[in-house]
C-alpha cells in the first residue's frame, strides 16, 4: 500500500512537471564542447567513440571514474590538489559528460572493463592507481579484479558491488517505473535534476548553481538520457566474489549521509579487501570529491 501511495504521488509530480515545464530537447554535443572544455580536454576515438578525457600534471598515474549520471568533472577539486604530484587522468565514461552513448547501447560491466583497457591502452598506462565514485567504483572494482597487474592501489568513493534493496534518489525511481520512464527521457526541467543534485550532495549542503547547470546541461546531451535509463534498469551483478578476491591496497572514503548507497555498504569493502582502509566523512552525502574535495584528496595523497 505504502508503494503504491508512494507511486502515485511520483506519477502526480510527474504530470504537473509536464504541464508546467514542456519537453526538453537533446542537445548536440558540439554546443556543449565549448562550454565543457577547457586546455586540458582531449578527444580520443575508442571503438568508435569519442571519448572526452582530461590528463594533468606528472608523476605516477591516477585515473578517475566518475559515477552515473555525471562526468569528469565531479573530479575537479581533487584534480586541482592531486595534480600537483601525479599524473591525473580523468574521462567522461561512455553514454555521459561528452562522450556520449556507445551506438551499439551494451553497457554492461564487461563492455566498460574492456572499453577502459583500451583507453589505457590509446594513452600508454601500463599500471596506475586508480580510483572511482559510485558506478565508477563498480567498473574500478571490477578492472582490478581482471587486470590486477595493472591496478597498484585502489580508491573506493561510495562505490557500488554489493545487492541495494532500493534507491532513494527520485530520479532514479521514476527511470525504473514504466509509466514514468518517458517522463525522464523527454521532460527533464533543470528545477527536477536540482532536487536530485541536493539529494546526493546531502542535507546541510549549498549546491552551487552552476554545478546544476553542469548536471543539467550534461544530461541533455543527445543520447546521455538514454544512457542514464538503461543504467537504472540494468540488473545490476552483485560482484561480491570478486571484491573479495582483491590484493591490492584499498582505501575506501564515504559519506555517513549517503541516501544513494548506504554507509553500511563502505563496511562491507572493509571487511571483504584485506587490509583495507575506512574513512567516513559526518554529514556528507553521496559526492564526498565535490563537497569536501580538499579532505578527500589528503587523505587520497595520504594513502597513496
Amino acid at each position: 500500500m505504502k508503494k503504491t501511495v508512494y507511486l502515485l504521488g511520483l506519477l502526480i509530480f510527474a504530470v504537473l512537471i509536464v504541464i508546467g515545464s514542456g519537453i526538453r530537447f537533446d542537445v548536440p554535443v558540439e554546443k556543449l564542447k565549448a562550454k565543457y572544455t577547457n586546455a586540458h580536454s582531449k578527444f580520443v576515438t575508442i571503438g568508435g567513440l569519442s571519448v572526452h578525457y582530461r590528463d594533468e600534471g606528472k608523476g605516477f598515474p591516477l585515473v578517475l571514474l566518475h559515477g552515473s549520471p555525471s562526468s569528469l568533472h565531479t573530479f575537479d577539486g581533487l584534480t586541482a590538489e592531486l595534480s600537483k604530484q601525479y599524473r591525473v587522468i580523468r574521462l567522461d565514461l561512455p553514454g555521459y559528460g561528452l562522450t556520449g552513448p556507445d551506438a551499439a547501447g551494451d553497457y554492461s560491466l564487461e563492455w566498460y572493463v574492456r572499453f577502459l583497457d583500451s583507453f589505457l591502452i590509446a594513452l600508454k598506462v601500463d599500471s596506475c592507481y586508480l580510483a572511482g565514485h559510485s558506478f565508477g567504483g563498480r567498473l574500478a572494482n571490477e578492472f582490478a579484479y581482471k587486470k590486477k597487474n595493472r591496478v597498484k592501489k585502489l580508491i573506493l568513493i561510495a562505490a557500488s558491488g554489493y545487492p541495494l534493496k532500493d534507491n532513494d534518489i527520485p530520479a532514479v525511481k521514476m527511470a525504473r517505473n514504466r509509466l514514468l520512464r518517458p517522463i525522464v527521457r523527454y521532460v527533464t526541467p533543470r528545477y527536477f535534476i536540482a532536487m536530485n543534485v541536493k539529494e546526493v550532495y546531502g542535507p546541510n549542503e549549498k549546491v552551487p548553481e552552476e554545478t546544476i547547470d553542469r548536471y543539467y546541461d550534461l544530461l541533455l546531451r543527445a543520447g546521455n538520457r538514454d544512457t542514464f535509463i538503461a543504467m537504472c534498469n540494468r540488473e545490476a551483478e552483485d560482484i561480491s566474489s570478486r571484491i573479495k578476491a582483491l590484493r591490492m591496497p584499498a582505501l575506501v572514503l564515504w559519506g555517513s549521509r549517503d541516501t544513494a548507497v548506504p554507509v553500511q555498504h563502505a563496511e562491507f569493502f572493509q571487511r571483504d579487501i584485506p587490509g583495507s582502509r575506512l574513512i567516513v566523512y559526518d554529514d556528507v552525502g553521496h559526492i564526498p570529491q565535490e563537497v569536501i574535495p580538499d579532505r578527500v584528496a589528503a587523505d587520497m595523497r595520504a594513502f597513496l
